[in-house]
């Protein structure tokens, strides 16, 4: 009779999981001993468990498949709920494992008591508590076919005296997600195409569910003649070879995007719930296709709700489509996301040797020197805005970041996560200074587990991102200040490959010799701490609010911050 634990290890290894991410614990003891004797799954030990979720997260994401991490009993597995919640609203199929007090305590206040199976309803598809050995093979393999079904997050509460119990025999069956053909019925699709014949002025936004149909959806942009805007996290899957593409929309998002969307009389909303309600056209007809029909609806009024994946709704929508001649909103669309492209490029520039840094610069310089089928991970923040509008993707590369959550300091463990999946492919983490330090400690782990993450920091002594929210809100910047240390002096203390960049005559030298190390590698950058990432769209609230700001800033005796902003972002311009 084998333990519950061989019986775990055997299921996930017959459906195809390599690795468990986690930290050891007393309560998982029992699992922890069954991957070291199981020679068939690797443990990768992590710092803090946190970074386990987020790991897995990227591991799924890229692979596709299931992946998993691990938590001890009380805080262990309370670690790992921000990482779930990113793995959950990424809809990335992740399990994990959440060892618990011991059975006969629960409920009592004991020792490191907590309720998982509570704690983590929220940000999962599945989340069971095991109380007997004799259920535990089912629980867990209900959970592992809902992670892979709904492409989720599954959480097995398991009390740790559980896992090494003797059980009888089990058949071990692999789970795998089925394969299904889903889209509309034939009057639904009918109804679209007839809205979408009888439209003059289509633009298509599209989003993550666009994985996998990116001919179809360029197919289609010109059947319609229609400009193809992109969320951020249809950014890998539409832009590249997409002659339709006219940039992103949203708060990071370009003004060719947002001016395409308004222009529009029908919108063709294709696997994206982008959230944000300004952004969307105000008197135009909407279709929205979504895999999730919850989805249909919550973010703007549609006309016509479709269910069903883009690939297989797009090839029943297709031929029923009367092909566009009259390209007067596309070619406008285009030729203004040229300009907005050229306005974008001209910033990621060497500044004539002027410090601090541009930021721009750092990403145009990252995207141009990295190689062809990079891995890029980016923090949320200032980051996250230099990633989307200047790392060009290609069909091979991969963006990985926070887009749905929204949490800080994703970037390096989503790397850790990447790179163990794909070790001899090039990852590459742009990481804010900020988030970098809220899980330093992992810097030590790219050097245990020997992974040559490339990690550039965007280093402005600030939580950047927040004070532009400041700002924009007529709010003295307080509270954001960052005293760093020397980043490349710290990597190069814990065996790092460290590299600090403060003039950008240096940068390129310092990314090239990062990239072509064999190991770890960190570049810190000081750059431009007061660069404005201004969104497409300004409302009127927002420029009262810079007002408001300026005002403040000099009545609070700060004028030399007003001085420096002015300096950055309005005498560069002039001067260009």
């Amino acid at each position: 009779m084998a333990t519950f634990a061989d019986h775990i290890i055997a299921m996930l290894s017959a459906s195809g999981v390599r690795r468990v991410y986690g930290l050891p614990g007393d309560s998982l003891n029992g699992f922890t001993d069954a991957i070291r004797r199981s020679g068939e799954i690797s443990w990768e030990h992590v710092r803090h468990e946190e970074t386990a979720a987020f790991a897995a997260t990227a591991d799924a994401a890229l692979t596709g498949g299931l992946a998993v991490c691990a938590g001890s009993c009380g805080p262990g597995n309370l670690h790992l709920i921000n990482g779930l919640f990113d793995a959950h609203r990424s809809r990335v199929p992740v399990l994990a494992i959440a060892a618990h007090i011991p059975r006969g305590e629960i409920g009592s206040e004991y020792f490191q008591e907590t309720h998982p199976q509570d704690l983590f309803r929220e940000c999962s598809a599945y989340c069971e508590l095991v109380s007997t050995a004799e259920m535990a093979p089912r629980i867990l393999a209900m959970a592992m076919r809902a992670a892979v079904e709904e492409n989720g997050v599954a959480v097995v509460v398991i009390p740790g005296e559980i896992f090494p119990q003797r059980i009888s025999e089990q058949p071990v069956r692999p789970i795998s997600p089925t394969r299904s053909v889903l889209r509309p019925d034939d009057e639904s699709v009918r109804r679209a195409a007839d809205l979408l014949n009888a439209a003059e002025r289509v633009t298509i936004l599209g989003g993550a569910g666009v994985a996998g149909a990116h001919d179809a959806l360029v197919q289609l942009a010109e059947t319609l003649q229609a400009p193809v805007v992109h969320a951020l996290r249809g950014k890998e899957f539409i832009e590249y070879d997409n002659p339709y593409d006219v940039g992103m929309t949203g708060l990071l998002g370009f003004a060719s995007g947002y001016k395409a969307i308004k222009e529009a009389d029908t919108l063709l909303m294709l696997g994206t719930d982008f959230p944000y309600q300004q952004f969307y056209p105000d008197n135009a007809t909407v279709i929205q296709v979504d895999i999730r029909g919850r989805n249909l609806g919550r973010r703007t009024p549609i006309d016509l709700g479709l269910r069903g994946t883009v690939k297989d709704t797009i090839a029943a929508l297709q031929p029923l489509l009367r092909p566009k001649r009259d390209r007067e909103h596309l070619d406008r669309s285009l030729r203004h996301y040229r300009k907005t492209r050229a306005t974008l490029d001209s910033l990621a520039v060497n500044d004539r040797d002027r410090t601090p840094i541009r930021p721009e610069y750092v990403a145009g310089l990252v995207d141009r020197l990295a190689s062809d089928d990079a891995v890029f991970t980016c923090d949320v923040g200032s980051p996250v805005v230099w990633a989307a509008r200047y790392l060009t993707m290609n069909g091979r590369r991969r963006l990985i970041g926070s887009f749905n959550h929204g949490t800080m300091a994703n970037a390096l463990p989503h790397a850790i996560g990447a790179q163990t999946a794909f070790p001899g492919r090039q990852v590459v983490a742009l990481a804010g200074d900020g988030g970098l330090t809220m899980l330093f400690g992992e810097l030590v782990t790219l050097i245990q587990n020997q992974l040559p993450v490339k990690l550039i920091v965007f280093n402005n002594s600030s939580l950047n991102f927040v004070e532009l929210e400041m700002k924009a809100a007529g709010i003295v910047t307080f509270g954001t200040d960052l005293v760093n240390p020397d980043f490349a002096a710290v990597a190069s203390s814990m065996g790092i490959l460290g590299r600090r960049v403060t003039a950008p005559g240096d940068l390129e030298r310092a990314l090239t010799e990062a990239f072509a190390h064999d190991g770890p590698a960190v570049v810190d950058v000081i750059t431009a701490r007061q660069e404005l990432s201004i969104p497409p769209a300004i409302t009127v609230e927002q420029a009262k609010g810079f007002s408001l700001y300026a005002i403040r800033t000099i009545l609070a005796g700060r004028g030399d911050e007003l001085l420096d902003l002015i300096t950055t972002n309005v005498a560069r311009r002039i001067l260009d």
